[in-house]
């Protein structure tokens, strides 16, 4: 199977780290699905530290407004790599030449859809053990911590486990695999009501 499930848990990880060590991201990899992975995180990082801001009750309303619009672009690239990362797949199926068998079934989620959610946790993860290793930290602070952190751990087990199943399936013809187009409306000119609105009034 051309997809190491391992490394992507290991990637997440390691790019975590180094993203917060560096206070940038950026993308150590050349090509192929890991370049797709490592890219596609970028944007679940980035958004994840834009919330944060946004919750922040002392910013300004000009700094939430900034941080919207900021969010709303990293998610529609979010988005856009998650979909970029089924379409890898369609194209190393093709490659290959694997069809998916007449009876077949299709999941409800794609691979690109699971890898995206355990970024997430890779992220929540990351930052629970931040809270874990505060020096000023009660004890009831620490045990819920530790808590949600076996929690999030016992999920990316499963989701690592559940992906791995479905790729396997999906090279071997058993699942059928199919893109899944997010269409987000609010971002496109053409789309939202608001702005189309505003530009004809513009405009008149």
């Amino acid at each position: 199977m051309p997809i190491d499930v391992e490394a992507i848990v290991r990637l997440h990880r390691e790019m975590v780290v180094r993203w917060h060590q560096k206070g940038e991201v950026d993308v150590p990899y050349d090509g192929g699905f890991e370049a797709i992975v490592c890219r596609q995180f970028t944007y679940n990082y980035l958004l994840w530290h834009e919330e944060d801001i946004a919750r922040s009750p002392d910013v300004g309303d000009a700094r939430i407004a900034a941080v919207k619009r900021a969010i709303d672009g990293y998610n529609q690239k979010r988005n856009d790599w998650m979909e970029r990362m089924d379409d890898w797949i369609t194209d190393e199926l093709q490659r290959q030449g694997i069809s998916a068998s007449p009876n077949a079934r299709q999941n409800t989620e794609t691979p690109g859809s699971v890898i995206d959610r355990m970024s997430i946790l890779a992220l929540r993860i990351y930052h629970l053990e931040e809270e874990a290793a505060r020096p000023d930290a009660t004890a009831e602070h620490l045990e819920k911590v530790q808590g949600k952190l076996a929690i999030c751990l016992e999920q990316l087990d499963d989701l690592s486990r559940a992906l791995g199943e479905l790729l396997e399936d999906i090279f071997a013809g058993r699942k059928r695999h199919k893109t899944y187009r997010h269409l987000k409306m609010y971002n496109d000119p053409e789309l939202n009501p608001y702005l189309y609105r505003a530009r004809k009034r513009k405009a008149g």
